[in-house]
Parts: C-alpha cells; sequence; structure tokens
C-alpha cells in the first residue's frame, strides 16, 4: 500500500524545475535549427561564376572599357558613355519591324524590371534597346515603340557606322537579311549586355532569356559586385 501511493505522488519541485528546464531547452535547440532552415531558404542566391554559366549568365574575368561613341537617343539627345554611368544598364539590340524576338524580349525585359522595382535594386537599373536598323528607327519611330513595352526604357539610334562600332564592342553581331524590299529584317544576336555603374561592359545574359533565371543571376551579381 505504501509502496503504490509512492508510485503515484506527484513531482517533487525540484524534479519538476528540471524538467520544465529540460523541456525549454529542446524547445529552444527546436526554434534554433527552424530559425536556421527558414534563413537558408530565404536568405539571398549567391552564385559563382560557373553556377551563373549554368543560368544563362556569362561574367569576364576583366571588366572591359568602352571606346568613345556617340549616338542617339528617343528624344533626339546626345548618348555617350556616361549615360552608362551610375547605373547597372541592359543593352538589348533589336528593331522596331522585328517580328518575333524583340517584342518577346521586351515584355520579359518589362515583367523583369517591374519585379525589380519592388525589391532592393529599383533605383540604380535602366534598360537600353539599341537598334540595329536605323534607315528605319528614326527616334521618333523608337520613342512610342520602346515606350509601349516601359516608359522608363531608352531607346538610342544613330549612324550606322557608329551604331555597329557600339555593338561589336559589346560582341552583338547583326547584318541586314539579303531580299525583302522595304520590309527587309535584320539578323541580330538576342544577348542582354550588362555593363556596371562604372560603365564597363562586365558580362551578357545569353539569349533566350528565362525571366526566372534572369532575376536569380541579376540579384546574385548585384549582391556579389555592389
Amino acid at each position: 500500500m505504501n509502496g503504490e501511493a509512492a508510485r503515484q505522488s506527484p513531482l517533487s519541485a525540484e524534479q519538476r524545475r528540471k524538467v520544465l528546464r529540460s523541456v525549454m531547452i529542446l524547445l529552444a535547440v527546436i526554434a534554433l535549427f527552424i530559425a536556421l532552415f527558414i534563413n537558408k531558404l530565404t536568405s539571398p542566391v549567391l552564385l559563382s561564376d560557373e553556377q551563373l554559366k549554368t543560368q544563362g549568365a556569362f561574367l569576364f574575368d576583366n571588366p572591359r572599357s568602352f571606346k568613345d561613341f556617340s549616338l542617339v537617343d528617343f528624344h533626339g539627345e546626345a548618348f555617350t558613355p556616361a549615360n552608362l554611368a551610375g547605373k547597372w544598364s541592359l543593352v538589348f539590340f533589336g528593331f522596331t519591324y522585328c517580328p518575333d524576338v524583340c517584342p518577346t524580349t521586351m515584355a520579359l525585359l518589362n515583367r523583369f524590371y517591374r519585379e525589380q522595382q519592388q525589391g532592393p535594386f529599383a533605383k540604380d537599373l535602366q534598360v537600353v534597346m539599341v537598334t540595329v536598323d536605323p534607315a528605319r528607327d528614326s527616334p521618333e519611330k523608337l520613342l512610342p515603340y520602346v515606350s509601349f513595352f516601359n516608359p522608363d526604357f531608352i531607346g538610342v539610334g544613330g549612324e550606322f557606322l557608329n551604331l555597329h562600332r557600339f555593338a561589336t564592342q559589346l560582341n552583338i553581331p547583326f547584318t541586314k537579311v539579303p531580299g525583302g524590299g522595304d520590309n527587309y529584317q535584320v539578323s541580330h544576336s538576342g544577348n542582354v549586355a550588362i555593363i556596371n555603374p562604372q560603365g564597363h561592359y562586365v558580362g551578357f545574359f545569353r539569349a533566350p532569356l528565362d525571366l526566372m533565371n534572369l532575376k536569380i543571376t541579376y540579384e546574385s551579381i548585384r549582391r556579389s559586385r555592389d
């Protein structure tokens, strides 16, 4: 009888304190592991150069400086290396008569740009479309076309030789497709050049672009190279 009563007797105050202390330690350890897990899931992704390549972003070992150039934006104002300083610039080469690649790329860049406006890199990103068809893409033609995709985007044209020299510095080939009369097409690369705030060509996003890959790689580049 006495033994049964002893087995059913409540824990002493000291025992209860020890049990409570053990439970609290266990809960703290679990909370710590949960916090570390959540932090890993939500921490910004920093990719190596090799990982960036697998996602379509190629960075040069050494940034490349520009030779001087003089182009014209869609307001008829001079566009020079100074316009590429102080911001991260994504430069795409296209033309207003382009039937597929150009409107698709510009629409994707608009989605990407709008998403970036909600994040930490909203203030110093600009998107520039440079025409590869200066004969037809006057400033008056470029303005409504580029603004249709996003009013913050910049359209750039100029003399053919100046545009060709600029495109060559960015490794963007383009050439007029023979035939077609006045409705000719222009073959060109769909890559998007990356220019840092120092005005240096640092790499490119390889075509075709993917919105998620573009977002992940751009933000990783910014975090590792700002």
